[in-house]
């Protein structure tokens, strides 16, 4: 659904109107796409987050491809303006990073403690990889319960650690929590973000920035959009899954809720109403968060039903990723709190449980993939079997 006019009290009902009943509603002008301009130029602006995305995009092929060794995987990681670290030459002259972004919204739950141990987690699987995945991968060592290897998952080869977990899938579905979604939910479209220092005002007033088309909460909000459509080359991890989570009919529709939100809330930036602005928001915040929660048990799903039919490779490969999106979850949002649907503490016993088997993934528990499975359903208000196709 696309919006040409969009009238208040139509959307939002009686209680968030300012007006009484004999004045006119305020309508705000929506394009169909996103598209705003200011005396003819665009005011939209998210190039650090198209950085960022390509950044990850060679990081995640490189934690694949095995040739890289720790402290290189690291930097690119943590990059430092200048350095070789990417073979894309922008992304070496750039003084943006992943690792700077990881953890670190304005709204993030946890500490500046619990921020710094994510990154260390982030890192130390980083290692792991490179440690126990890397050096088999040049050989023809088949992976077995307790020792790294290669497994046959159809036409693909997966490579896992002694306790089959594929340590490259953990750290990229972390990544969509810990570094796009935290960004995006808990930072760029907060009224943290959105309404400090001065920007109110300064929008009120069409206030731009020095040298700048747009006012400093366009910019906000479009490094928020950034975060999912800012993909140069390929779309974002979060907009690809943003799309698997659309193609299950039970959540048909979710794609457009998303797109269209970020439509309107800027829209509404334009029009100076941050009534309607917030309840965008809170759109995004709910149905981004609701993209991981069945990404995460579509996976611990899938990878159950392998497992038991032992196809291991296939059920690593699921499993890893699921781990990677239970860790994620502590960087969603239910909309109007202050709070994720699960703390730091709740996602790392969850991956503990999940690991908790001697070999880790080899004799991972049907009963706790099921019983995590169902907790995350009922936070969120799915279905178990809907959120699993």
């Amino acid at each position: 659904m696309k919006f040409s006019k969009i009238y208040i009290g139509l959307l939002f009902g009686a209680t968030l109107m300012s007006c009484s009943d004999d004045e006119t509603t305020p309508s705000i002008d929506t394009p169909d796409t996103y598209t705003f301009t200011r005396d003819g130029a665009s005011t939209i602006s998210y190039s650090g987050q198209s950085t960022r995305i390509a950044m990850s995009q060679e990081f995640g092929t490189a934690l694949k491809a095995g040739v890289n060794t720790k402290d290189e995987l690291l930097a690119m990681y943590g990059h430092e303006e200048g350095n070789d670290d990417f073979l894309d030459a922008a992304l070496n002259a750039s003084s943006k990073n992943m690792k700077s972004k990881t953890a670190a919204s304005a709204e993030f739950s946890g500490s500046a403690v619990d921020a710094d141990d994510i990154r260390t987690q982030i890192e130390t699987w980083i290692g792991q990889q490179v440690d126990e995945v890397f050096p088999v991968m040049q050989g023809e060592v088949i992976a077995t319960a307790g020792t790294a290897g290669q497994l046959a998952d159809g036409d693909n080869t997966r490579y896992v650690s002694a306790d089959g977990i594929e340590y490259n899938q953990v750290v990229a579905k972390s990544l969509i929590g810990g570094l796009l979604a935290d960004q995006i939910l808990n930072n760029y479209v907060s009224t943290t973000k959105l309404d400090a220092g001065t920007n109110v005002e300064d929008n009120d007033a069409g206030v731009v920035l020095e040298g700048k088309t747009y006012t400093n909460m366009e910019h906000q909000w479009d490094e928020a959009y950034g975060y999912v459509y800012g993909g140069l080359n390929a779309p974002s991890d979060l907009l690809k899954y943003i799309g698997s989570v659309d193609g299950n009919e039970n959540y048909a529709g979710i794609a457009d809720a998303i797109e269209d939100a970020f439509i309107l809330g800027r829209a509404a930036i334009v029009a100076k109403d941050y009534t309607v602005r917030d309840a965008q928001a809170e759109i995004i915040r709910e149905n981004i968060s609701k993209v991981i929660a069945v990404r995460a048990v579509h996976y611990l799903q899938g990878g159950k039903a392998l497992l038991e039919a032992q196809e291991y490779g296939g059920a690593f490969h699921d499993l890893s990723e699921g781990l990677g999106f239970v860790y994620s979850l502590q960087f969603t949002r239910k909309p109007n709190t202050d709070s994720p649907y699960f703390t730091k503490a709740e996602v790392e016993q969850f991956y503990e449980d999940i690991l908790a088997n001697e070999n880790g993934l080899w004799n991972a528990s049907s009963t706790t993939l099921d019983q995590i499975s169902q907790e995350i359903v009922d936070a969120f208000g799915l279905v178990l079997d809907e959120a699993a196709l």
